[in-house]
C-alpha cells in the first residue's frame, strides 16, 4: 500500500493496517475479497467473494445480490483482498455499517493495485 493510500485511509478514521491489498493467497489458492458495488441509483452495495470478475458478471446478469437485481447495472468501485474468508466477511459487515460519507471516503482513497 503507497504512502498516500495509507494517510488517506487514515483521514477516513480506520487504522491503515485493516486494509490488506497483498498478493497473499489462501491454501486453495483462491484469496477472498471484500469488495462494494455502485448501483444505477447511486446506492452502494458491499459483498465478499474469491473471483471478482465472475461475480461482478453475476450481478450485473440480474443473478446476483436481490439488492442489486432491481439496480442494474452496477460498477465496482473498491475491493481489497483479504487473508481468509471470515475476514473478508468481517470486513463486509464492518463497511456495510459505515455512513454513505464514511463509505464515499473510502472509496475516495481507493487505489486499484
Amino acid at each position: 500500500m503507497s504512502k498516500r493510500h495509507i494517510e488517506m485511509w487514515e483521514n477516513t478514521g480506520f487504522p491503515a493496517d485493516s486494509i490488506n491489498h497483498s498478493k497473499k493467497r489462501q491454501e486453495n489458492g483462491k484469496m477472498p475479497f471484500t469488495y462494494m458495488l455502485q448501483c444505477a441509483d447511486g446506492s452502494f452495495y458491499t459483498g465478499w467473494t474469491t473471483d471478482l470478475e465472475a461475480r461482478l458478471k453475476v450481478h450485473n446478469e440480474g443473478k446476483g445480490a436481490r439488492y442489486t437485481r432491481s439496480r442494474l447495472p452496477v460498477q465496482l468501485v473498491y475491493w481489497e483482498t483479504q487473508p481468509g474468508r471470515s475476514e473478508a466477511q468481517r470486513r463486509e459487515a464492518f463497511i456495510r455499517k459505515l455512513k454513505r460519507k464514511q463509505k464515499e471516503q473510502l472509496i475516495k482513497s481507493f487505489i486499484a493495485p
